[in-house]
């Protein structure tokens, strides 16, 4: 580099900070706050834990919601008699048992949409201190290539956070024993 070059840079300190200016004020730009995290952390995960798929539709507090909590056919082992879903008692939304169904679903993608193909008839029980959600459906779900999901429409919680919702589901030919099929972990913000 030239002598005169270097003491004008040397001398001109304002000239620097002008070229280096435009990477400086791109960083922020750069982070997108309003990205969805592609990692889900579990506290206490261990071999038996199943992630399950989910969708919601609206993840705000005190936000009108759907959930969909999917049961793809890799979910299933066998045809399922019943379901349940445990719901956390820190949950604490006002779900009513006329807001709930059982479909069949198409999952969306990043051209399609989430939405039910086909209602299945079933008797949805839910307990009285709404931790506990069965679904018996009236003919047993075959394991084919079809997904399946719970569909809850409800108001967020007020209190924002991460709330673990467990599946357990009854299979043909078992003597009223429950196996566990997964976890999901809805954020609401």
């Amino acid at each position: 580099m030239n002598k005169n070059l270097k003491k004008f840079f040397k001398k001109h300190i304002l000239i620097k900070v002008l070229l280096i200016s435009p990477f400086l004020l791109s960083i922020p730009l750069l982070n997108n706050t309003e990205a969805k995290a592609a990692l889900e952390f579990q506290w206490d995960e261990d071999s038996g834990y199943r992630k399950l798929k989910w969708f919601q539709k609206n993840n705000l507090s005190k936000a009108r919601n759907t959930i969909f909590f999917f049961f793809r056919p890799n979910d299933r082992k066998e045809s399922l008699l019943k379901i349940t879903l445990k719901i956390p008692k820190t949950f604490k939304s006002e779900i009513k048992k006329e807001k709930i169904s059982f479909c069949k679903v198409r999952i969306g993608g990043y051209e399609t949409r989430t939405k039910c193909i086909e209602d299945i008839p079933a008797d949805i029980e839910l307990n009285e201190d709404k931790t506990s959600l069965d679904i018996f459906p009236y003919t047993p779900i075959p394991r084919n290539k079809d997904s399946y999901a719970i569909v809850i429409k409800v108001f967020n919680p007020r209190r924002t956070g991460l709330y673990q919702f467990h599946s357990f589901g009854q299979y043909f030919g078992n003597d009223s024993v429950s196996s566990y099929l997964g976890s999901a972990t809805i954020l609401i913000d």
